[in-house]
């Protein structure tokens, strides 16, 4: 049973107006001030703080309409009161993440799963193995030869028949080795060897072609196009670019570090390239600094942002 959060409800009230008012762009310095009179004003308001800034990150690997609306949609007072009540009820029960009857979400239910910045590999019995990335839960029934993908991403390298489903369809193969990632509205996957059939909702089955990538929704399969040169490199523990958007390379990046991870629209078009150790995150962000005219604002270690060098 999850432990109660150690603070109460009215900081937690407070921890959720100042985690908003970040996310409406940057603070005037009159506002970091005060945050920072708070924060430092007790143990309990950073307590607070800090749980809040998982509780968003998890709620970035939800693949449910209310939480894709309330971190995505446009600005408005119905968004930060969608926001507030995710981050309040995440806050109060992780038993709220179990509730597969409404979306695939990461639980304390799954049989295997890894937190944020950790990858795990998993038998499957003989030569047969599963990867899963940072922020990531399946099911796996080994009788039955199928894994259901909840969230995140997957590797599986296995030369026995297995069927991979997610929430928008389902990936039968035979001696293949393949990335499966769950995004909130669709599913990716590359296909490295061997032969995979797709069944997405509503349309007939397809053979995927080996050497590509594709993504698919309940009613739509887009056009495969060569492997990215970052597919399938976080099961070597690289975050790989080529001529990557600054502001992709970060959303990317932010998957394995816990808090907010953002880019200022200044920068985020600029480009990038190398190959950047995922263990390290802190490493990289020092990187970029010396790479590109960016300069890295840390107002926590859970709230960072990536901004135009003066």
């Amino acid at each position: 049973m999850n432990r109660a959060p150690d603070f109460s409800a009215q900081v937690a009230e407070q921890a959720v107006h100042w985690l908003l008012e970040m996310q409406q762009g940057t603070l005037t310095p009159r506002q970091q001030q005060a945050w920072q009179q708070w924060l430092d004003a007790h143990s309990e308001h950073r307590r607070a703080w800090e749980h809040m800034q998982r509780v968003n990150q998890r709620l970035r690997g939800v693949s449910s309409p209310l939480a894709h609306a309330a971190l995505n949609g446009p600005q408005s007072a119905s968004r930060r009161q969608a926001l507030k009540l995710l981050l309040i009820v995440g806050a109060g029960s992780a038993l709220t993440w179990s509730l597969r009857e409404h979306t695939p979400l990461p639980s304390l239910l799954a049989d295997y799963r890894t937190p944020v910045g950790q990858r795990r590999k998993i038998a499957l019995g003989g030569a047969d193995s599963l990867q899963l990335n940072t922020a990531s839960s399946v099911d796996v029934d080994a009788a039955r030869r199928s894994i259901r993908l909840l969230e995140g991403e997957m590797l599986l390298s296995a030369a026995t028949p297995f069927e991979v489903s997610t929430a928008q369809g389902v990936l039968k193969t035979q001696g293949a080795r393949l990335n499966v990632r769950q995004f909130a509205d669709r599913t990716q996957v590359a296909l490295f060897e061997g032969r995979v059939e797709l069944t997405a909702s509503q349309r007939a089955p397809r053979l995927l072609p080996v050497a590509r990538q594709l993504n698919f929704t309940t009613t739509s399969v887009s056009e495969a196009k060569p492997l990215d040169a970052n597919s399938g490199a976080w099961t070597d523990g690289m975050l790989v670019a080529a001529h990557m958007r600054l502001g992709d390379f970060l959303e990317e990046l932010g998957r394995y570090r816990r808090g907010q991870l953002s880019c200022d629209s200044q920068v985020a078009d600029l480009l990038i390239s190398g190959t950047y150790p995922l263990d390290d995150s802190e490493r990289i962000l020092d990187l970029l600094q010396i790479s590109l005219p960016v300069k890295v604002k840390r107002f926590t270690r859970y709230w960072v942002t990536v901004e135009a060098r003066a």
